[in-house]
């Protein structure tokens, strides 16, 4: 997966100062902090909000699965609060959230 920036203007910036990072002129610990401010957040989410998203987009478990490379099941379970997205899919909800399933469409 590629990484997602909060605008191109920070995308631009980020690449420079990780060839900074990689000639060694700049720490890993800077390189981290900078990462931070420049990548989307991911941002944890309730069983509602979830259901919220793939409801407002029109769209079935089945669909909403498809689009976040995921079982129909794990949807289900995260809209019934069984089990909590993580990794690649909550990164996923996270740009959905923000930008509407045509973002990862």
């Amino acid at each position: 997966m590629t990484k997602q920036y909060k605008s191109k203007a920070l995308a631009a910036l980020h690449e420079s100062i990780q060839g900074l990072h990689d000639i060694g002129l700049v720490d890993t610990t800077t390189m981290r902090k900078f990462d931070d401010s420049c990548l989307t957040p991911i941002e944890s989410m309730t069983p509602d909000e979830i259901a919220k998203m793939r409801n407002n987009a029109g769209v079935s478990q089945n669909v909403f699965a498809h689009y976040l490379n995921v079982s129909v099941g794990s949807v289900s379970k995260w809209e019934r609060g069984e089990k909590n997205p993580s990794g690649p899919a909550l990164k996923l909800l996270s740009l959905v959230k923000r930008k509407g399933l045509e973002a990862i469409a």
